[in-house]
This record gives structure tokens, C-alpha cells and sequence, in this order.
């Protein structure tokens, strides 16, 4: 499940609209019906689409004929606040469903999670940086099926033009070669950007950790933190103000679709960018004579090589499940190694198990190993499971807007978003 950012997120809706989604959903099959032959039939509502639906309807058909008990009914449902109201309802319509772990907190906190210690799951062989990100207040709350990375990708076509030999390893090496790598004219029209994002918000919550930002200090937001700040001022010093803030809008204004055959980084319209591992499958199939390579992100604080944001996608069962217990065997089935390795590999994802890292069946991904390897990083960081996190990724993003617009300053950014998080529910 990649992330560009948050847009699947939404509020919890109102009782009228949950009983209306509920009834809905109801018509497809709701949870609690059994099947002939002894089998309980729970229902598993996804968000995923597309090839990210087939692999998975693939493991689920896989778990379906490995037992006799537990029948699964798979159900795509790609809107959030369908699910939360459903989830918010007296009786639920599913049984298992996905999200990312940046929801636990504020879920968990509102009772709409089943919370699964007293279901046996062996948690010992997931990384701990990720499992983290699955409770709250010690208890666990969902399971890790697979975990998105960010990493520095280049193209290499235009690495070899420009006379650069290797990927930078410090910042002050990327912004000598973002200024290489960028094509503007005399009256400020730029035709490729050599340090480019697709979200100033993946961009600019990335580069702070690398500059020993902490987003989160103590169990409270901490966006004024400076680290944070000190990432924001070396992007506006070394891409902002070098290029014209307005001139960089106006260039991104022409980018193609994210992904697709039209994406800026597969055209040569940015040369780097900050990405997730999902690249490696997609540019084989969409870009496959694409020349490119992956890298560490640049260090910019000694003891923090290799420095980069994790999030990750997780099962759950809701607290209105009929069918806990059932429920619970299928997670432990789809976060199993033989399941989240297939469903993994098919989706270009990272496995949240620590004893598939090493594994040689992704290496038919190209550089899919320099994200796998990172995982291993002490520097590996990502948002606490808090209740404000949801909301507090959303106040950061129209925060990041305005600063790439250099319509506010780092500083005038962040406060503003330490005077939303104020009121946040804590």
C-alpha cells in the first residue's frame, strides 16, 4: 500500500451515514453468516485495488483451502470512512480490514480496535521499529503485513551527463548535485529539477529525521524541533531560493500522473527524489528501460547514517467483530511468512518479519535490497502511535504546502502547527 499522502484517510462519519454504509455493505455479504459444512464465514474488507487486490485475493483463496473451519469472504471497499463507519456502528460489517499504523492511536483510543494480546499472535520474529507502531499504551492492536521505506532514487542517464560517478553521501554532496542536475533557463523556466518530490510532505518529514529531528518528544508533537526546522531551512536554501519557489511550483505544475508511464521521475523531469521500495516493481513494469538506481539517503548528522521514515500497513480486527477468534487465526495466516512473502514480493512492499530480509526471492526486484537493508538501520524512525498522529500528518501537510510555496518560513511553518497540536486529543 503505498502512500503519497493520506488521502484515504477521513474522519469518523455520522450515525446516519454509518447505518446507511452499513446496510450497504450488508447487501454484499455481512459478517457473522455460516457457511454449510460447519465453516464460519467472516468477511475481510480491504482497501486495496487493483494488482494489490489480486495478490491478496490470491492469499486469501491460499487460506480458504488450507483449513476446514474458516471461510473467508474478501471484499474491496477502498473508502476509509466507510470503513470507520462501519467500525463505529453497532453492528460492524466485517471482520478483519487493513490501514496503516499511523491510525492505531487515534482508533484505539476511541475502542473501535479488538485489542489482540489475549490471541496468542508470536510477535518475537517482527522488526521492533514496526511493531511499534501497532500499539497503544502496551497493548497491540494490529499486525504488520508489510512496511514502506524511503529511500534516495536517481536516474542514472542523467548522473553519467552530468559527469557525477556515484550517489551523494552527505547533504552538502546532494545539493551539489541537485545544482548539476537542474536545467532553468535565464528567465527562471526550469525543464528538469535535480532534487524533485511528488509530496512536500514524504520530502520535507523524511529529510528531519535525517537532520536528528524528532517529530514526536515525550508523547506530544514536537514540530518545532530543530532538527525539523534545520531540514526545512536546507531545502529552501539549497532548492527553494536557488530556483524560485515560484518557478519550481510552476514546473511541478506539469508533472504527470505519480506512477504512471507520465510520472516526473520516469520522464527525466527530476533526476532524484525521496521514494519507497513500491518503485522497483512499478518502474519495471511502467518504465522498464528507465536507467536508475537507489541509495542511502545522505547523511546530514554524524551517528545518523542511514537515516530514513518507515510507516507501515497492518491487519486489524474491529472491537464489533461477531468473529474475533476466527478472525484472529486469518491474521496469523496473512502475517505468517509463506503469506506476507508472496504478497509482499507481488506488491514491490517491505516484509515486517525480521527473517525475510535477507530473503534471495526479492532479488529479482532491482535495488530492492538497499531498502531491505535499511529496515536493519538503527536510524529507522517513523510517527508514535498516538491519537493526534492522523490529524497531526494532515497539519503538517498544509503546513509543508505553504512553505514550498514560500508563503511562510520554516519557523513560521512548524508554529503553526505547534499551535494546532495544542488542542489536539492527547
Amino acid at each position: 500500500m503505498t502512500m503519497k499522502f493520506l488521502g484515504r484517510r477521513g474522519r469518523i462519519a455520522t450515525a446516519a451515514a454509518a447505518a446507511a454504509v452499513a446496510a450497504a455493505l450488508a447487501l454484499a455479504g455481512c459478517s457473522g453468516t455460516a457457511s454449510t459444512g460447519g465453516r464460519t464465514t467472516i468477511t475481510f474488507s480491504y482497501l486495496w485495488t487493483g494488482k494489490e487486490a489480486d495478490a491478496l485475493k490470491q492469499v486469501v483463496a491460499d487460506f480458504n483451502k488450507s483449513q476446514s473451519k474458516i471461510t473467508v469472504k474478501a471484499v474491496s471497499n477502498p473508502d476509509q470512512t466507510k470503513q470507520l463507519s462501519s467500525m463505529s456502528s453497532a453492528n460492524g460489517s466485517f471482520d478483519v480490514s487493513d490501514s496503516f499504523g499511523s491510525n492505531v492511536g487515534a482508533w484505539a483510543s476511541k475502542g473501535i480496535l479488538e485489542p489482540l494480546d489475549d490471541y496468542s499472535f508470536d510477535t518475537s520474529d517482527f522488526i521492533p521499529s514496526v511493531l511499534k507502531q501497532d500499539k497503544y499504551k502496551g497493548k497491540l492492536y494490529a499486525m504488520p503485513i508489510a512496511v514502506q521505506e524511503y529511500k534516495l532514487i536517481y536516474n542514472k542517464a542523467e548522473f553519467a551527463a552530468a559527469g557525477i560517478t556515484s550517489p551523494p553521501t552527505t547533504m552538502d554532496e546532494l545539493a551539489q548535485d541537485a545544482a548539476k542536475l537542474t536545467k532553468q533557463s535565464s528567465d527562471g523556466t526550469i525543464t528538469q529539477l535535480g532534487l524533485g518530490t511528488s509530496s512536500a510532505y514524504n520530502l520535507l518529514s523524511t529529510l528531519a529525521y535525517v537532520f536528528g529531528g524528532k517529530w514526536d518528544t515525550n508523547g506530544k508533537p514536537s514540530p518545532t524541533d530543530a532538527g525539523n526546522i534545520a531540514a526545512l531551512n536546507w531545502y529552501k536554501t539549497n532548492v527553494l531560493d536557488k530556483y524560485g519557489a515560484s518557478n519550481i511550483a510552476k514546473f511541478e505544475s506539469g508533472y504527470g500522473e505519480y506512477m504512471t508511464a507520465q510520472d516526473p521521475f520516469y520522464t527525466g523531469k527530476i533526476a532524484m527524489t525521496l521514494d519507497g521500495e513500491w518503485q522497483s516493481a512499478n518502474i519495471a513494469k511502467v518504465a522498464p528501460n528507465l536507467k536508475w538506481g537507489v541509495a542511502d539517503i545522505p547523511t546530514a548528522v554524524p551517528g545518523l547514517e542511514n537515516a530514513t521514515q518507515t510507516y507501515s500497513s497492518m491487519f486489524f480486527i474491529p472491537a464489533n467483530s461477531k468473529h474475533k477468534q476466527e478472525a484472529a487465526t486469518f491474521i496469523k495466516y496473512l502475517t505468517g511468512k509463506k503469506a506476507m512473502l508472496s504478497f509482499t514480493k507481488a506488491l514491490g512492499n517491505l516484509p515486517a518479519r525480521t527473517s525475510l530480509l535477507d530473503d534471495s526471492s526479492y532479488d529479482s526486484l532491482p535495488g530492492f535490497s538497499v531498502w531491505l537493508q535499511g529496515l536493519k538501520s538503527k536510524n529507522a524512525f517513523s510517527f508514535a502511535p498516538a491519537t493526534y498522529t492522523t490529524q497531526y500528518q494532515a497539519d503538517l501537510t498544509s503546513a509543508f504546502s505553504s512553505f514550498v510555496l514560500g508563503k511562510e518560513s520554516a519557523e513560521e511553518a512548524m508554529k503553526s502547527v505547534a499551535s494546532k497540536a495544542a488542542s489536539y486529543d492527547q
